[in-house]
């Protein structure tokens, strides 16, 4: 299979037309056709399903959804190691790739690359915000060099540097709520009011156990991916979000405001990275920058 090929694939899958995707590709579009034809005969799969004479629309079967998704992966691992490669002998140059939750911890890897910034302004950083179990995933298959992830990380896979703060649970309400008169929030507060989880949190984990109480006793009004998004949702009264403090400004004219939890309910954080892997010279320099910054941060 030809990374070529996966290309036309993909403008096929984005266009959902061979024609329009010949035009943005200058192919005709019987040569485009024959293509993708070879490709699902070499696979043994069909991965498009045509349109009927009157309709030149294209739909992905199962299997074509499937390679949709690795061709993209495939074609940005490509993209990436070959600037790694042009850029290995010349100034340090190039792209740095991180994969984050929602943390104010964020502050810190931020913080690294302003002070890099002054040497080294041709780093250039992509910042990807997803789950622990999304931040993993791209970093096995190559796609991120570190990962900003909550919990102790599995060291046998990784490297890490343990961040010296740590997050704080606890729930985001509207500025006017009753709850707002306590100090803190205690579970049997929450056990009868509707609750916007995370997507992670929602299936069980920590803040069930917190809870002493199953998913299914609960009352989840919705689940979230992003904290901004379900802050919305709270401001116009859907319920109560439960998260990570710092993350929504709730001073000032907020219509919010957070309560930590009852008994506390932290997380430590780790940057992590692939045991083993040869980091591009960009990341390295990151990464030393970033350990410098957490010894100087470390109380003397």
């Amino acid at each position: 299979m030809e990374l070529r090929v996966l290309q036309y694939f993909l403008a096929v899958a984005r266009e959902q037309s061979i024609v329009r995707a010949a035009q943005s590709l200058h192919l005709s579009q019987p040569t485009l056709s024959t293509q993708i034809r070879n490709m699902e005969e070499e696979l043994g799969k069909q991965l498009l399903i045509r349109g009927t004479k009157g309709s030149r629309k294209v739909t992905l079967t199962e299997e074509g959804m499937i390679l949709r998704k690795r061709a993209e992966e495939i074609l940005d691992l490509v993209k990436k190691t070959e600037n790694e490669i042009i850029l290995s002998d010349s100034a340090i140059m190039g792209d740095v790739y991180i994969g984050a939750g929602e943390t104010d911890g964020i502050r810190l890897l931020a913080r690294a690359a302003g002070r890099l910034r002054k040497g080294c302004p041709g780093i250039h950083y992509h910042i990807s915000s997803g789950n622990k179990t999304f931040v993993t995933e791209r970093l096995d298959k190559g796609l991120l060099d570190f990962g900003l992830v909550f919990g102790t990380p599995d060291f046998k896979k990784y490297d890490a540097l343990k961040l010296p703060e740590k997050d704080i649970w606890g729930v985001l309400m509207q500025k006017d709520d009753p709850l707002t008169k306590k100090d803190s929030i205690a579970p049997g507060d929450l056990w009868d009011k509707p609750l916007l989880l995370s997507q992670e949190q929602a299936e069980g984990g920590v803040l069930m156990q917190w809870m002493h109480r199953k998913p299914s006793s609960l009352n989840i009004t919705a689940s979230y991916n992003l904290l901004f998004n379900a802050s919305l949702f709270v401001e116009e009264g859907l319920g109560y979000a439960i998260s990570f403090d710092r993350i929504i400004n709730t001073s000032g004219d907020s219509k919010l405001a957070f309560r930590p939890l009852d008994p506390p309910l932290e997380v430590e954080m780790y940057l992590i990275w692939k045991k083993y892997q040869m980091l591009s010279r960009p990341a390295e320099k990151f990464l030393k920058e970033f350990h410098e910054s957490l010894k100087e941060s470390e109380p003397k």
